[in-house]
């Protein structure tokens, strides 16, 4: 069973920075999709940024691009990072963390995922 934690995310004034982390464990095959969404009240999911686990492809939803940046944490391949610099007010929403597991498609910022995290709040204050 495929497990995504979180870590990160909390509070910060416009033009700061947050970094979150996702850690998988569970995977059943070697290279699965990874990425972020987020939702703000009131609003529907939006796509962040996705990342497939062998090779390094990424991608960013315009509203974040030259802002945000996915990663691949160096010791641990199923770990990705989201750094988030110069945050705006409309970044306020809770990021979830997401996978596809089932047959690691990975196209777009929010591609067909079947496994997602708890969530963690991300607020920015103007």
């Amino acid at each position: 069973q495929v497990q995504l934690v979180e870590s990160g995310g909390g509070s910060v004034q416009a033009g700061g920075s947050l970094r979150l982390s996702c850690a998988a464990s569970g995977f059943k095959y070697r290279c699965n999709c990874m990425g972020w969404s987020r939702q703000a009240p009131g609003k529907e999911r939006e796509g962040v940024a996705t990342f497939y686990t062998c090779g390094g492809r990424k991608e960013l939803a315009d509203s974040v691009k030259g802002r945000f940046l996915i990663s691949q944490d160096s010791g641990d391949k199923n770990t990705i990072l989201l750094q988030m610099d110069n945050l705006k007010p409309e970044d306020t929403a809770m990021y979830y963390c997401a996978a596809n597991s089932q047959n690691g498609l990975c196209y777009g910022v929010l591609p067909d995922y079947n496994v997602w995290g708890q969530g963690t709040q991300v607020t920015v204050s103007s």
